[in-house]
């Protein structure tokens, strides 16, 4: 793994701080389990424009702030480590996992024809659903004492979410051709 150069430093600490303010722009909404989140269109911004590598650790540096105490996390107890058991936790670690492969399918390339970018935009939503809805069931199901099913985990935490996460994708891929086309500086070449 190659060393971390400043531009990187300050790519990571910028979407890193976006992924802050996506966050606590919703906070105050809601009282859902799942709450209505910018936080996929941020992590497909990250991996798409600063790669894999650093669109991962972009996200990996929010989610580590918000286990290590900062309150930076859209639902209480806003960080900490007992954040870990909190149902929406996974979802966290998929905007990980959103960023590097969104990163990967695209090679570090911001000027993807449409199909490459689709699949690039749609694999890292996918990577949230795989991990958030799982660690979601576990949670509820096992930590929490509630009794979930799998229909049940589907058709209230995953079926009033995928449109607006499906526009995210859209608005996403839109916005990667669009810098990546004026901001040569954040192409991610090899990230």
């Amino acid at each position: 793994m190659s060393k971390l150069t400043p531009r990187d430093m300050a790519l990571v600490a910028m979407f890193a701080s976006l992924a802050v303010v996506a966050a606590l722009l919703f906070r105050f909404f809601g009282g859902m389990i799942v709450p209505f989140s910018l936080m996929p269109f941020v992590a497909l911004l990250a991996g798409g424009l600063l790669g894999a590598r650093l669109g991962a650790l972009s996200m990996g540096i929010y989610v580590l702030m918000g286990v290590l105490g900062l309150p930076v996390f859209e639902k209480p107890p806003y960080g900490g480590p007992a954040y870990i058991l909190s149902p929406t936790f996974g979802f966290l670690l998929g905007f990980i996992l959103a960023a590097l492969v969104t990163g990967l399918v695209l090679h570090g390339r911001t000027d993807a024809g449409p199909v490459r970018l689709s699949l690039a935009m749609l694999a890292g939503l996918a990577m949230i659903w795989v991990v958030g809805l799982p660690y979601l069931y576990v949670i509820l199901n096992f930590y929490m004492g509630q009794s979930y099913d799998l229909a049940k985990i589907i058709t209230l935490f995953f079926v009033p979410f995928i449109g607006f996460d499906l526009l995210k994708v859209l608005a996403a891929g839109v916005l990667i051709r669009a810098v990546g086309a004026r901001l040569p500086v954040l192409r991610a070449q090899g990230n």
